[in-house]
């Protein structure tokens, strides 16, 4: 009666991973539980979730390295199969929320979120094919696009594009403090995207700064972020207790993949009780301000709801 912290299936997005074929579960070693899909199997597993009570996914697409290139230009392809997948989704399940992924490096030969010229990110140039990219996620018809390439300006050339073209309505859930982590290393095999040279730190945050985010959460506010997003999650709390106070936007943070890989490590290992520290860690999570969680838990933690 007197909780004061609520985590409900309706907070949480189940993030998906998608490979083009058919009839493909493939699992991915550092995330158990967690598997590449073909689309005819990711449908059933969506509509498994749908029964559960989950009703918001973010999809994934693995890319063949054949695809890629420079500029990603298999992104806005209209033989991508990503994008097929996106209108197949949205046809089957027209009630549930999709969420797509908003940069280059699932696509790009050099596995960078931005252009790379001369061993360096050319961040304005990168913008127009972020905005390509998204136009054409909202024409597949996704509810809401997520840039996670943390560009400058990303989000306002975004919004222009996607007005332009007529897709008002479809939101944008900004990674506004994506920090230069070292918790997303699972993620990174489940995709192939590793960075083919260099790393990610001349455009992800620093994990030493704070202030630094609310410069960019003021930023994504005034270019038009209907969510703006913490990743990871565990070790920023304090940034999403940050951005709850300081937005009347939604906060959304992404409990990525490392975190859930350390804790079934964990668990496995029976070092912890699993079933009593997932919730807990989703718990402190909604408890530090998130509206909404991204996070791998997700139908695990609704079949744990249903079992209750």
């Amino acid at each position: 009666m007197v909780r004061e912290t609520q985590v409900s299936l309706t907070d949480l997005i189940y993030p998906l991973f998608l490979v083009d074929g058919s009839n493909q579960k493939i699992s991915i070693n550092s995330m158990p539980g967690i598997y590449r899909w073909s689309l005819d199997l990711l449908c059933n597993e969506i509509e498994e979730c749908i029964s559960l009570g989950l009703r918001s996914f973010v999809l994934f697409p693995a890319i063949d390295d054949k695809l890629k290139d420079t500029h990603a230009t298999y992104s806005w392809s209209d033989d991508n199969f990503y994008l097929k997948a996106i209108r197949e989704i949205k046809t089957r399940f027209p009630d549930i929320v999709l969420m797509s992924d908003v940069a280059m490096d699932p696509y790009s030969s050099d596995g960078h979120d931005g252009l790379v010229r001369d061993g360096q990110i050319v961040n304005d140039e990168t913008l127009p094919i972020l905005a390509q990219m998204a136009v054409k996620q909202a024409e597949a018809g996704i509810d809401i696009v997520g840039p996670s390439d943390m560009m400058d300006g990303r989000v306002g050339v975004i919004r222009e594009a996607l007005d332009e073209a007529g897709f008002t309505n479809v939101s944008i859930m900004s990674y506004t403090a994506k920090y230069a982590s070292a918790y997303y290393g699972p993620f990174r095999e489940a995709l192939d995207s590793a960075p083919k040279s260099g790393d990610k730190k001349t455009y992800q945050m620093d994990p030493a700064n704070k202030m630094e985010a609310l410069r960019e959460l003021v930023l994504d506010t005034e270019e038009g972020a209907d969510f703006i997003m913490v990743k990871p999650a565990l070790c920023y709390l304090d940034v999403i207790a940050l951005f709850k106070a300081n937005t009347e936007l939604p906060v959304s943070a992404y409990n990525v993949s490392g975190e859930y890989a350390m804790l079934k490590a964990a668990g496995e290992k029976g070092w912890i009780d699993y079933n009593k520290a997932m919730p807990e860690m989703l718990l402190s999570i909604k408890r530090a301000g998130a509206d909404i969680i991204l996070t791998y838990f997700a139908k695990e933690y609704a079949l744990m709801q249903k079992t209750r």
